[in-house]
């Protein structure tokens, strides 16, 4: 097995990469979906459920694939004998990101569902800034990887 993981190592690493960009476009733009939906579009009409479509489609056709790929393709990394040195700290607080980035990623389904309920009561500011929340993630992550500071 441990052969298999080191000869796979450069694809399972290119398709986590893809993975993360498309899981990281999610991520960015559904929180943007919420701001224009509590502050112009609100609760009810043919826009709403014109948003609300956006949004789970975005969530289920886009965003949970890419992030179950994104796991299932990093795992693999992780699994590869001899790739990353664990008693660094960089691996652990990349982890720790990354389960960040999953909560958010539950925040943001959680949170459409409310849409879909038509029981929001954040204003568009909360979702404003929930909507950097991913981008303080994801600087975390690429210089843990990149640079492994500590």
């Amino acid at each position: 097995m441990a052969e298999i993981l080191q000869n796979t190592y450069q694809w399972a690493k290119a398709l986590h990469v893809i993975s993360v960009i498309a899981w990281m476009a999610g991520l960015f733009y559904l929180p943007r979906l919420f701001v224009y939906h509590a502050e112009v579009i609100g609760q009810s009409g043919s826009t709403n459920e014109l948003f609300q479509t956006m949004e789970r489609r975005l969530l289920r056709a886009i965003m949970n694939p890419a992030m179950v790929s994104a796991w299932l393709f990093g795992l693999l990394m992780v699994a590869t004998p001899d790739r990353i040195d664990w008693s660094q700290a960089w691996p652990w607080i990349k982890m720790i990101a990354v389960l960040g980035m999953t909560w958010f990623h539950m925040w943001c389904a959680k949170t459409r569902k409310i849409f879909e309920g038509g029981v929001n009561e954040k204003p568009g500011r909360y979702f404003r800034i929930m909507n950097e929340v991913p981008t303080l993630f994801l600087i975390v992550i690429v210089i843990m990887v990149i640079v492994q500071p500590i």
